[in-house]
């Protein structure tokens, strides 16, 4: 079975990422020139919506020709890499965060402990599952984690397509986490608490967090009851009253600028905020060759795919 990890930070990094989610498949290769990360190539196909869904507890590939078409014309466009990183869409696991007031010393019991307080919630069995834990936010009153689940025939309908193309997917991770390292990488992480507002097609992710670790994972349907700025709203207010927050230095969200309606978007979250909202800029993590032009569209495909393939990296 390949490597699986969905955590923010770990495992070697493969040269090439793939993100295949509802609307689209994107493709970057990042190669290290003078010391520096640099986007050498990219590609993005569009997808119909009914090829694929992105959801939990069922298989997600609806139309695999089209898919495979499309996967096979971006990995076509980045070499052919034979190892890649791959980048999923939030709905496709399900994230927790955990904390013990006392954390076991042997790694075996730490998983024991921890499945044992997931299997509560978890939609499926946990025989079913690939689970990664990894440390957040420590605090006086214990440690926090946070623990990711996947359904695993989910995950192998994903690695089998790309193996089908000779790409072997080492390393498996879901969007916003990687968005969250691309801003880690690039050097742009906040002072104190900040938000990350995630959107893609059919699904909106928002995360609070503390330095590069977070304290609040929330992702839902876009056809959810309520816009995504109540969400953002309810998500504020349950900082300030849940979590003793005192206000976010900084508000980032990515995945907007391929709507048309980016700036809709930043000014109405701006003000419910109160607070000034930025997009995420992949190019302070990785440069970009004289050949690619970034538009918002572009940057939201490239950010999380670059998130990944420098997720231990950070700049000087």
């Amino acid at each position: 079975m390949s490597a699986f990890s969905f955590s923010l930070r770990d495992a070697a990094m493969p040269s090439a990422a793939v993100e295949i989610i509802g609307g689209r498949i994107a493709g970057v290769l990042v190669e290290d020139r003078g010391g520096r990360p640099m986007v050498s190539a990219h590609a993005v196909e569009p997808l119909p919506e009914p090829a694929l869904v992105p959801v939990l507890n069922a298989l997600n590939i609806r139309d695999r020709a089209v898919v495979a078409g499309a996967l096979g014309r971006v990995l076509e466009r980045l070499g052919k890499p034979k190892r890649i990183g791959l980048v999923l869409a939030d709905p496709v696991a399900k994230v927790s965060l955990i904390k013990l007031q006392q954390v076991p010393d042997r790694a075996q019991d730490l998983d024991q402990v921890i499945r044992w307080q997931v299997r509560k919630s978890a939609p499926f069995a946990l025989e079913e599952a690939q689970l990664s834990c990894v440390p957040g936010v420590r605090a006086d009153d214990g440690q926090e984690f946070i623990v990711t689940i996947a359904r695993r025939d989910v995950i192998a309908e994903y690695e089998a397509l790309c193996d089908s193309f000779g790409a072997q997917a080492g390393l498996v991770d879901v969007s916003t986490f990687n968005v969250i390292n691309a801003v880690i990488a690039g050097g742009a992480v906040p002072g104190g608490d900040w938000l990350l507002v995630n959107v893609a097609p059919g699904w909106e992710s928002v995360a609070i967090m503390r330095g590069g670790q977070p304290m609040f994972f929330r992702s839902r349907s876009a056809d959810g009851e309520g816009t995504l700025a109540d969400v953002v709203h309810q998500t504020a207010m349950y900082y300030e009253d849940r979590l003793g927050g005192s206000g976010f230095t900084r508000v980032l969200l990515c995945g907007a600028g391929g709507s048309g309606e980016a700036a809709a978007v930043q000014r109405t979250l701006a003000e419910r905020l109160a607070t000034p909202v930025d997009p995420v800029d992949p190019t302070r993590a990785a440069a970009l060759t004289d050949r690619i032009s970034v538009g918002a569209g572009l940057a939201d495909s490239l950010t999380p795919l670059v998130g990944l393939l420098l997720r231990n990296r950070e700049v000087a």
